[in-house]
């Protein structure tokens, strides 16, 4: 065993996931971030990186997963008598503040999933989508199904996206513009279809 590889440091994979933002927002360009620059930047081996992460794309992902786990934090006692659109608001916009910190590499991340060699990405991220949305509907406390629940999907990922695509290009300070973006589409949709967002029992 070489010294190299004898002081190697044993990181969790939070650590790493930390440090692979902390060094690609230094590069500005998730495109060409890769493991090795990663492994050296850390003081240890691909194969320690590999672990946990196979590819950036997995770190990208592990990026996502703790936005999630932001966006669905039990809601306290006062934030659950909101009105139901106002929930749908507040546990949204917690998951794009979690990404907020690293805003343009998040945007790179996405654009790297959506690139055209990157195919095999797209039908991963497609049930990413379906099951945020869910979780989302699930944490907003609507709880219906059949016909009615097909619409409150179909019209919170077409809320989801749009804010989203306006969120990746928003220089506004703490992408305020694409906050108000929110608003208004949960006012549009509250407005057109207001029988989907009134309390429902569980």
């Amino acid at each position: 065993m070489n010294e190299q590889t004898s002081t190697q440091i044993e990181l969790t994979a939070d650590q790493i996931l930390d440090a692979a933002l902390d060094l690609a927002q230094q590069q500005d360009n998730w495109y060409d971030f890769n493991l090795t620059d990663l492994a050296n930047h850390c003081g240890t081996s691909i194969n320690a990186i590999r672990q946990h992460y196979p590819d950036t794309n997995a770190i990208a992902n592990a990026w996502f997963a703790r936005a999630l786990e932001a966006m669905l934090v039990e809601l306290d006692d006062e934030m659950q008598s909101l009105p139901v659109k106002s929930r749908l608001e507040l546990i949204v916009w917690r998951w794009f503040e979690a990404l907020a910190p690293y805003h343009r590499l998040t945007a790179q991340m996405l654009g790297a999933k959506l690139h055209p060699p990157h195919v095999h990405h797209w039908v991963p991220m497609i049930f990413d989508l379906s099951q945020l949305v869910q979780l989302w509907r699930d944490a907003a406390g609507l709880h219906t199904g059949g016909r009615r629940r097909q619409i409150e999907e179909i019209v919170l990922t077409s809320i989801f996206v749009r804010t989203l695509c306006s969120w990746c290009r928003d220089n506004s300070a703490e992408q305020s513009n694409s906050h108000a973006k929110l608003l208004e589409l949960l006012d549009k949709a509250d407005r057109a279809s207001s029988f989907w967002f009134h309390d429902q029992a569980a």
